[in-house]
């Protein structure tokens, strides 16, 4: 799966590499920002039953 993406980004290698991390720091801005937080209040962390 890796290598698909890598041989579909345009241009050499470094070009490649710095989109795959402005991919990657896009991705982990995404999660961060709205998939955490939606995710954090369906969790159950305050039913606690002792």
């Amino acid at each position: 799966m890796y290598a698909f993406i890598w041989n579909h980004l345009p241009g050499p290698v470094i070009v490649k590499a710095i989109l795959a991390l402005a991919i990657l720091a896009a991705i982990f801005y995404l999660l961060m920002a709205y998939v955490f937080p939606y995710v954090s209040t369906l969790m159950p962390y305050n039913d606690v039953a002792v």
